[in-house]
Parts: structure tokens; sequence; C-alpha cells
């Protein structure tokens, strides 16, 4: 175990007090548990987070045009080739 000094607030004080009295386990271990949570919580989408996300995906993924891969694969061999040619620059006389 290593050493560690802390600052925290009366009421952070007041609750861990309360809740490691609560549980009967020492403050420490209150602590390396709340630390070992919020650590697999960290990063990871709240449930309203993941629901607005979910209605996002409802709503732009049917607005995706449906085409024949063929088309969409010549559509983009147009491009590349348009940037390759560079891009409408192309006819114009040079500056």
């Amino acid at each position: 175990m290593v050493k560690v000094t802390f600052t925290l607030d009366e009421a952070t004080i007041d609750r861990l007090r309360r809740t490691a009295a609560r549980v009967r386990k020492p403050q420490s271990q209150v602590v390396r548990e709340a630390v070992k949570d919020y650590a697999e919580r960290v990063g990871k989408l709240s449930e309203e987070e993941r629901t607005r996300l979910l209605k996002l995906f409802d709503t732009v993924v049917p607005a995706i045009p449906l085409r024949p891969v063929a088309r969409v694969d010549a559509e983009l061999r147009a491009i590349r080739a348009a940037r390759r040619r560079g891009g409408r620059r192309q006819g114009r006389r040079a500056r």
C-alpha cells in the first residue's frame, strides 16, 4: 500500500464516514472501491447519452440513400479522376 494525502471538503468527508460506518469497512477501503468503480465507468455512455445517440442513429440511417454498389463505385471513380485532373480548375486558363 502507498500512503497518500488528499484534501476533501467537509460534505465529502461526512459522506465517506457515514458510508464506511454503514458498510462497516475502513474509510480507505471505501475510497479504494469508489475509485475502482469510477474508473470502470469513465468513458462509458450514460443511459441518457446512449438513448439520445440511438435515436439519432435511427434518424440518420433511414436518410442514407439506397443506391446500387456499382453506382457508388462509379461516382467514387469519377471523384478521384476529377481530383487527379485538378478538380473544377480543368479547362480554365492558368493565372
